[in-house]
């Protein structure tokens, strides 16, 4: 295997999120958390400085950085705050990267190129009351009238939901489940209440229902009764930001740590002098050496078009774990201060909880890689 290395640009696109969190999100993440919303403005300077759409080819709005520069980003972002990093999660790497993936040119120019430019906000809409991680069992139906489809049914979870212009979405047809993209000005749109979560407040997630939802017929995305599988392949791509934003928070986490050892005094001493203390902060570097190594490596192969589906598993559960690990490591070495809101230990504790459980469970996740293992006899 060839030595992997970041390119110049690429460190240069790291080099300016790095700045841009540092000046514009750690000051107020722990006012996002608190009042549950990410201000408009931060979306803006989001948006200006091309992050929205880094992930996608300059023909389409985005920046060209493909999926190793989207994780580079969403590393950067989550060290700042997690909210923040699950929006944009949401709305480029499932939201957008339905239309990427599976749509035609025409509906990559009209729908695609604005939500890359972040002028407009993006949504997947996949999980129901019945169909969480039975994703395929959902109940959302599309038919045919003339040159519309009109949708019924109602989606629960999604993350944008309230506050999305463009949602992609998944709804059963005769010929089996169907993507769709969904303007949510449309009449018979309606997003219920944000949900009051334990973590990522400033991350809105909402349910959504479809009332007699009339869309144009070029709206379908792909082929009739294949959206299943453009699903699944989008969530591959979901699952490897995810764990990129794992590694982020876990490398705040450390820093954090370690400057705490080595300034809090007891017994006289430095508690960076203990044993107990240091083999903390060691598991938790090492689990941060793992969790880059397998997210780059799993992103390169992404942009060169490999099939990465238990890659992208290994990734989510192996980084969502770690990062719980970190976390509660982080809050030991703070003692009382880790448990108290006065520092962004707490926050980042309660964050991290939601990664084992969103963009498929992480017991989902053992069984996608058990049966790749079982297909291919563990051949890598």
């Amino acid at each position: 295997m060839t030595e992997f290395s970041f390119t110049e640009e690429q460190q240069m696109l790291r080099e300016m999120v790095r700045s841009f969190v540092n000046n514009e999100i750690k000051p107020i993440a722990s006012k996002i958390d608190q009042e549950e919303k990410i201000p408009k403005n931060l979306i803006e300077k989001l948006a200006e400085l091309g992050i929205l759409g880094v992930a996608f080819p300059e023909e389409y709005g985005g920046g060209g950085f493909g999926e190793v520069g989207y994780c580079i980003v969403q590393e950067e972002i989550a060290r700042g705050c997690l909210s923040t990093a699950t929006f944009i999660g949401a709305h480029q790497s499932i939201g957008a990267n339905v239309i990427y993936l599976g749509g035609n040119e025409e509906q990559k120019k009209k729908y695609l190129v604005p939500l890359a430019k972040g002028e407009k906000i993006g949504a997947f809409c996949l999980t129901e009351a019945q169909a969480g991680s039975d994703s395929f069992n959902l109940k959302t139906r599309a038919y045919l009238d003339g040159n519309e489809w009109v949708l019924n049914g109602e989606k629960l979870w999604i993350t944008n939901g309230g506050i999305a212009n463009i949602v992609s979405v998944f709804a059963r047809t005769e010929k089996g489940i169907s993507a769709f993209i969904v303007e949510t000005d449309r009449p018979g749109f309606y997003a219920g209440p944000p949900e009051k979560k334990m973590g990522i407040k400033g991350s809105t997630t909402n349910p959504i229902t479809f009332d007699n939802v009339r869309i144009p017929k070029e709206n379908l995305v792909g082929v009739e009764g294949r959206g299943f599988l453009l699903a699944m392949k989008t969530l591959d791509a979901g699952r490897l930001g995810l764990g990129a934003a794992c590694i982020g928070a876990a490398k705040e986490l450390l820093e954090l740590s370690t400057q705490y050892a080595k300034q809090r005094k007891q017994f006289d001493q430095s508690i960076s002098n203990f044993q107990a203390i240091q083999f903390m902060l060691a598991e938790m570097a090492s689990l941060i050496y793992c969790m880059e190594s397998i997210v780059y490596r799993t992103a390169v192969d992404y942009d060169l078009k490999k099939n990465i589906s238990r890659q992208s598993a290994i990734v989510k559960l192996f980084c969502s774990e770690s990062l719980d690990k970190i976390a509660d490591y982080a809050v030991q070495i703070h003692g009382g201060m880790g448990y108290s809101r006065e520092l962004p230990i707490e926050r980042f504790y309660r964050d991290s909880r939601i990664n084992r459980i969103f963009e498929g469970t992480n017991e989902i996740q053992k069984g996608i890689i058990a049966r790749e293992v079982l297909k291919k006899n563990g051949v890598l």
